[in-house]
């Protein structure tokens, strides 16, 4: 081969080689990178182009899907009650894209996810239509409706959650205000409009906000449950029904400032059981004082404080602070100052006080099928923490079943079934000026000592009349209907 010729070999042959890295580069390195790729159109009309798995609730789907009458995807997403189960699936939308559980489980719900590969060749071989795969949750249809027509009937805005406390599997997830996520699964003029109405811009009430998950509130009273297991577990007290050390008034130490008492209740060296009753500040800000901020914040961090959790939807982290003062502490050990949980966070709380003191990790997939209803992965139960001794959480249920006989929470009670709760009324606003939250945390507990729920809500009024509310009038009788519902379900 004569010199010109063997160079233009050569070149070609470096121009294919070049072609062949190119190639593989392409389908190998940038493959995933590619298929991602949001201006890849291709692949939205592949994910459109058959019917999205179902995510189910008691054996029935919450979702389904219709085909559409016009451009390039066949198939959009509809919702069954999607006001009310929009906490739980979150929404998934040919132009905004996904989120919550929607988004966590789109490789099941889509059929795209390796597990499914196999299901999926054989279909293909068949010649029938690929599908999703089904997540199933651990939600009770009659709780989470007990939940949200009770936060839709007392109009403000507000959130639910419930589990079980043996397992941590989550029964309901409300909030309110809510929106209905078939009005933006589709990418027409329609669903522009109704995703803009929807924005927290256009609409302050910014009903796409999981409050039950996301929403962090001063948790008020409520966090003194918390307070008392602290002071159980590190021995400041030993029983229920021993007097405390606790003045009223109470000068917070490092100050001239009294702690004071809602009213004129019994709280002078109050036991701890007549503290919780009656909800005295001064007995458990001293508390917190007297610990300490580290103790406090062990305590707190094994109910779940300062971590988010993963169910599998994200958590915002609950916060109790580092670093504070004696009467930031006190403060702080009354569900003030820079106290902050997630309804969730606090139904954990009373979740872990009913089952003798272990708080399990709380968890809304129950398993993931495939569309013929084979099991692919199962969740088991996970114990999270021990924040409480059996000993010290039974000497706590007896206290939160006092506030509910005898105290705050008389609008919880159950006939025949042992209720124990605790009430809070949670100062917001600068120098207290807005209306409080109402929160109530319960647990329900039957004949043979099993506890099948535990509860927490939360309510935001900003047009009730001030002195109106509170956690035993306003959030009570929602936790009671949604513990009746679990318990109706179990007969």
């Amino acid at each position: 081969m004569n010199k010109p010729l063997r160079r233009i070999a050569i070149f070609c042959g470096l121009l294919v080689l070049t072609l062949l890295i190119r190639d593989n580069w392409l389908q190998y390195v940038k493959a995933d990178s590619l298929k991602d790729d949001p201006k890849n159109r291709r692949v939205l009309i592949a994910r459109y182009a058959t019917p999205r798995g179902d995510i189910i609730v008691g054996g029935n789907p919450i979702t389904g899907h219709t085909e559409t009458t016009s451009g390039d995807f066949k198939f959009k997403r509809t919702y069954k009650n999607g006001a009310m189960w929009a906490p739980v699936t979150g929404f998934v939308s040919q132009a905004y894209g996904a989120n919550q559980l929607e988004s966590i489980q789109d490789g099941i719900l889509s059929g795209t996810d390796d597990r499914l590969f196999f299901r999926n060749t054989l279909d293909m071989i068949t010649g029938k239509e690929k599908e999703g795969g089904n997540v199933v949750t651990t939600l009770n249809a009659a709780a989470q409706k007990a939940a949200y027509n009770g936060l839709k009937k007392q109009g403000g805005k507000g959130a639910v959650a419930a589990i079980e406390p043996s397992t941590g599997k989550i029964l309901a997830l409300a909030s309110f205000p809510s929106y209905d996520p078939s009005t933006i699964a589709g990418g027409g003029e329609s669903d522009a409009a109704a995703w803009k109405k929807l924005d927290k811009k256009n609409n302050p009430d910014d009903p796409m906000l999981n409050r039950a998950l996301r929403e962090v509130y001063p948790p008020g009273s409520t966090f003194k449950v918390v307070t008392a297991a602290a002071a159980l577990e590190n021995g400041l007290y030993t029983t229920a029904d021993e007097k405390t050390k606790s003045p009223d008034p109470w000068v917070m130490e490092g100050t001239t400032t009294k702690l004071p008492n809602e009213g004129n209740i019994p709280c002078e060296n109050a036991t701890l059981r007549v503290a919780l009753q009656f909800s005295c500040n001064t007995v458990f800000g001293k508390i917190g004082s007297d610990l300490g901020n580290d103790k406090m914040l062990e305590e707190a961090k094994k109910f779940g404080f300062t971590e988010e959790q993963f169910t599998p939807t994200r958590t915002s982290a609950s916060v109790f602070s580092d670093d504070m003062n004696p009467s930031q502490t006190a403060l702080s050990s009354i569900g003030q100052f820079n106290t902050a949980a997630t309804p969730l966070q606090m139904a954990m709380v009373a979740s872990a006080v009913a089952n003798n003191g272990t708080l399990m990790k709380p968890y809304m997939v129950d398993e993931l099928q495939t569309h013929n209803l084979d099991a692919l992965e199962k969740t088991d139960p996970e114990e999270l923490s021990q924040p409480l001794t059996p000993e010290n959480a039974q000497i706590l249920q007896s206290m939160m079943e006092t506030v509910v006989e005898d105290g705050t929470g008389k609008n919880a009670r159950i006939d025949g079934v042992k209720v124990g709760g605790k009430t809070g009324t949670a100062q917001h606003g600068v120098e207290n000026s807005e209306n409080p939250y109402a929160w109530f945390i319960s647990y329900a507990k039957l004949s043979d000592n099993s506890s099948p729920v535990a509860v927490a809500v939360v309510i935001e009024d900003d047009n009730a009349v001030r002195d109106d509310i509170s956690g035993g009038g306003l959030a009570a009788p929602i936790a009671k209907s949604v513990m009746e519902a679990v318990i109706d379900s179990k007969k």
